[in-house]
């Protein structure tokens, strides 16, 4: 039985860490890469850009299935909208899990998220919609990420920590047990949060105190 096709929307390096991903969870065959005008025609790991965004209504006549590819650091914006497009023109947008990341069945990943090689989903966490568990991300029990977040490379989200809707951690942060973060926060990377955060806090200083 052949694999369902899946078109990757977003053709920069994120999109060749989800191929790999993709390749190596053998659940989708990958169709080929929607991008930019300027990157018609090229080629990410074999799989070439044939189409731009405008062409996505078109598309989803003839593909079910799609994963939004496109990275997220000063913002989710991008994602978001690319999101939202997908879903209004009918695409499905599958959970992607890394068979070397480790999921815990109490919890729950929802639909257009991605978790990577080696990232740990303990038991009753929650991750929203559209959002990045990066490669050796640990989001440990009872914490929830809400939807269109990035929690970069070897992030540690310990527990109970909520996570509010379009925020970005940067790679190797600790985040404190029981914290609160706020919607599109941006914290930079190697940072230890130890205290709740307002929406819209940016967060660039070494080390956050109670």
């Amino acid at each position: 039985m052949s694999k369902p096709e899946i078109i990757l929307i977003g053709a920069g390096g994120h999109a060749r860490a989800c191929i790999d991903v993709i390749e190596q969870g053998g659940q989708y065959q990958i169709a080929f890469i929607v991008g930019l005008p300027k990157q018609r025609n090229m080629l990410l790991q074999g799989y070439k850009v044939l189409a731009c965004d405008d062409e996505l209504e078109e598309i989803a006549k003839s593909y079910e299935y799609a994963l939004i590819t496109v990275g997220q650091i000063q913002t989710a914006e991008h994602r978001i909208r690319l999101y939202k497009m997908a879903l209004k023109y009918g695409f499905k947008l599958p959970v992607i899990i890394s068979p070397s990341a480790q999921v815990s069945r109490h919890a729950k990943v929802d639909s257009g998220s991605i978790v990577m090689h080696g990232a740990i989903v303990g038991a009753g966490a929650n991750v929203g919609v559209n959002c990045i568990i990066n490669t050796r991300a640990l989001i440990e029990h009872d914490t929830k990420v809400e939807d269109n977040c990035h929690i970069s490379t070897g992030a540690l989200l310990n527990g109970n920590v909520t996570v509010g809707s379009g925020t970005f951690i940067g790679s190797g942060c600790v985040i404190k047990d029981g914290v609160v973060m706020g919607k599109n926060c941006l914290i930079s990377m190697g940072l230890s949060i130890q205290q709740n955060l307002l929406s819209d806090t940016r967060v660039f200083n070494r080390q956050v105190k109670v």
